[in-house]
């Protein structure tokens, strides 16, 4: 069955950096695109990047551009989001999640996603 398993979460100063992981298993990896999405304590889900099934395309929130990079190894069949330039306000639990169908765009509706990890709680001090 698929798989999705996200770790690297933790506690930061603002500033600091962090590096997450999602291993996925259960499914042909490389022909699906990959998201990430945040929650934080009392909000909606939200979208923060998308990669293509190749890598070849990503996108980003306004909120983290700049400062988060998705990345991909189909190799691995794992998708990391790196994040730099940490501020309180990233603090959220953090999901990797299978995009539907097969390549298309990068989507950021968490309805166009149909397999979700179990989240990884980042958070950041000021």
């Amino acid at each position: 069955q698929v798989q999705l398993v996200e770790s690297g979460g933790g506690l930061v100063q603002a500033g600091g950096s962090l590096r997450l992981s999602c291993a996925a298993s259960g499914y042909t990896f490389n022909v699906c695109n990959m998201g990430w999405f945040r929650q934080a304590p009392g909000k909606e889900r939200e979208f923060v990047a998308g990669i293509k099934w190749s890598g070849s395309s990503t996108s980003y929130s306004d909120s983290v551009k700049g400062r988060f990079t998705i990345s991909r190894d189909n190799a691995r069949n794992t998708v990391y989001l790196q994040m730099n330039s940490l501020k309180p306000e990233d603090t959220a639990i953090y999901y990797c999640a299978r995009s539907k169908g097969l390549s298309g765009a990068i989507r950021t509706s968490i309805s166009e996603y149909d397999y979700w990890g179990q989240g990884t709680q980042v958070t950041v001090s000021s």
